[in-house]
């Protein structure tokens, strides 16, 4: 599993605005941190280099891209130069979009494109 640095700084900002906009409890805030912290200790972290924003700045298919999936598509691309068999996952239909146009397999594969 590759992921930018950005998805833990993502899921700690939902889990902000879950607890303060939805009332989600303290206690099960605790709970998804760690489980959190758990999955990602067996993650590649990919560090915001210098390639990463230099890719992130250009353009991509399905453009407007909003800025932190220009950074994640970008993250892709770069892990991809390392593990040229990598593939997408999310249920976002604009990333699946963007990176079946870009070439990655995208999962679950059951998701409808539009």
């Amino acid at each position: 599993m590759f992921t930018s640095v950005l998805t833990l700084v993502e899921t700690d900002r939902v889990l902000i605005r879950a607890q303060i906009v939805e009332g989600l409890k303290e206690g099960d805030v605790v709970d998804r941190r760690r489980a959190l912290a758990r999955a990602s200790r067996h993650w590649h972290l990919l560090q915001l280099h210098e390639e990463i924003l230099d890719r992130a700045r250009r353009p991509f298919p399905g453009e407007p891209v909003r800025t932190l999936d220009a950074v994640h598509f970008a993250s892709a691309l770069v892990a991809r130069a390392a593990v040229p068999e990598l593939a997408v996952l999310s249920l976002d239909t604009s990333i699946r979009n963007t990176s079946g146009d870009l070439g990655f397999e995208v999962f679950p594969a059951d998701q409808p494109a539009k």
